[in-house]
């Protein structure tokens, strides 16, 4: 036999050795790493703090030419204790850019005209975090139900020729930053189709006004994997996030709304 053709069988013997369980229904523990690559639209408005005036409605992507598309890395762990299922997961949005702006943006009280060149910057670093009960727990089926905690950390930034309170045009940089920790109820369920295939889905929500905020959140996954290996899998998701957030603090007065939807290619590990 050929040295390729001994290789193949070999590889072949590797893939389809004896059925294991699905990656997560059968381990304790499990991370992965992931490379999201979603489509992103953005909107922002500041309001003065010192006056009534209400900020403008800029759609990030169309008035100041940011990326609408982005490869975003993120983790994701988990951890099993019987029926209780731990998660979390952390990612992060970061653009910036520069352009002519093609109508007036008024920003924490600062005016920019238009055909001013404008920098501009928008971040949010995600972090989630929830506990659940598998109220469903077979060797090849688990759903449960789970309460949450997701968290935003925003930053926004706009510098370029401005005035603000009727002065003269001048060079003006604003930055505004706010942290929104929102509780979230939500589903989950993991499902072991054939050996060594596994379906995950999930769905987390939220709309309520919790002393400063005033936020409304829709998270929606699912993905596939197939175990590659006794400790390792490869897997495809598609995640949908609908953010809508209003706030009304010294550091932020205005509302964030953006989402975001599009493929994950994810390397898990458990054990």
């Amino acid at each position: 036999m050929r040295p390729s053709a001994s290789l193949g069988v070999i590889a072949a013997a590797l893939l389809w050795q004896a059925p294991v369980q699905a990656q997560t229904l059968s381990d304790d523990f499990w991370i992965n790493v992931q490379a999201y690559y979603p489509k992103v639209d953005t909107r922002v408005r500041v309001d003065a703090n010192t006056e009534q005036a209400i900020g403008t409605d800029i759609d990030l992507e169309r008035d100041l030419d940011l990326d609408g598309k982005e490869v975003l890395p993120a983790v994701s762990a988990g951890a099993r204790f019987g029926r209780v299922v731990v998660g979390a997961d952390f990612f992060r949005l970061k653009r910036s850019g520069s352009v002519g702006l093609a109508r007036e943006i008024e920003f924490d009280g600062t005016t920019y005209p238009v055909n001013a060149r404008v920098d501009s910057g928008f971040s949010s670093d995600v972090y989630r975090l929830t506990v659940g009960y598998a109220f469903v727990s077979q060797p090849d089926l688990e759903i449960g139900a789970a309460l949450g905690l997701h968290a935003t950390n925003f930053r926004v930034s706009l510098s370029g020729e401005a005035s603000a309170g009727g002065e003269g045009v001048e060079v003006t940089a604003r930055r505004k930053e706010v942290l929104a920790p929102l509780p979230t109820i939500g589903l989950f369920a993991t499902w072991q189709p054939a050996p060594r295939v596994e379906l995950t889905g999930r769905v987390d929500y939220l709309s309520l006004k919790i002393s400063d905020y005033d936020g409304k959140l829709l998270n929606l996954q699912a993905g596939a994997a197939y175990r590659l290996f006794e400790h390792a899998s490869l897997g495809l998701a598609y995640r949908y996030v609908d953010y809508r957030l209003g706030v009304e603090k010294d550091s932020w007065s205005g509302r964030v709304r953006y989402k975001l939807r599009g493929p994950a290619l994810i390397l898990q590990a458990s054990f």
